[in-house]
């Protein structure tokens, strides 16, 4: 979606201040921005599926999606108000842009499945601590183990918050399930569009390593 005044990263930042109040979640948005910013400036074509899975911090998505014109930059005044469109956790019924309302962790990345299966380049973006929930794993065994779902892509935000730990750390379970799996710095933009860009013929996930 067209917008009639250009945004840069460098806007984020104020943008992202224009939110207030304590559901903020300040470090859960602020681990994501980076992210966020590299799809929707330099990876995601206009066929490709975004969902956010981490949406209990949606500040910086919101952000985001100011500045590339899917909203109203005015709309992210009346943050979390009861006449806003802009709520706690991502409504896909009032948010345009958003591809599924999110926030109870653990359901992005199974419904990311289903929406790879119909073909189009698939984007989901979860939490480490979120992936204590197992119906991720079904999801990655599946996607992995069962059908090879190639244009599928999890990036995972590594903020070392998770309560389980693996052995090799979150993309030697991705890998062991059969996924094309790498570690990168989550701060670093080209990087990012690199990993985030490259398809291998499995299932891709890119851990995002986030530390304060």
């Amino acid at each position: 979606m067209a917008t009639a005044e250009t945004y840069s990263y460098a806007d984020l930042g104020p943008l992202m201040q224009r939110l207030t109040g304590d559901e903020k979640h300040d470090w859960s948005s602020a681990s994501t921005i980076d992210i966020l910013w590299v799809l929707y400036d330099r990876v995601l074509g206009p066929d490709d599926r975004f969902l956010l899975s981490k949406g209990h911090g949606p500040a910086a998505y919101y952000a985001v999606l100011a500045a590339k014109g899917f909203i109203p930059t005015d709309a992210l005044d009346g943050f979390g108000g009861f006449a806003s469109m802009l709520g706690y956790h991502p409504d896909r019924s009032l948010v345009p842009g958003v591809e599924i309302s999110s926030g109870s962790l653990g359901h992005g990345l199974p419904l990311a499945v289903g929406v790879a299966l119909n073909g189009r380049r698939t984007f989901v973006l979860v939490g480490d601590g979120e992936l204590d929930e197992g119906s991720n794993w079904e999801a990655v065994q599946w996607a992995g183990r069962a059908i090879g779902l190639e244009n599928l892509t999890c990036i995972v935000v590594d903020n070392h918050t998770a309560t389980y730990g693996w052995p090799g750390g979150i993309e030697a379970r991705f890998a062991l399930e059969g996924w094309d799996a790498v570690r990168v710095d989550g701060r670093d933009h080209d990087a990012l569009e690199a990993e985030l860009s490259y398809q291998g013929g499995r299932p891709r996930c890119v851990v995002a390593d986030i530390r304060r």
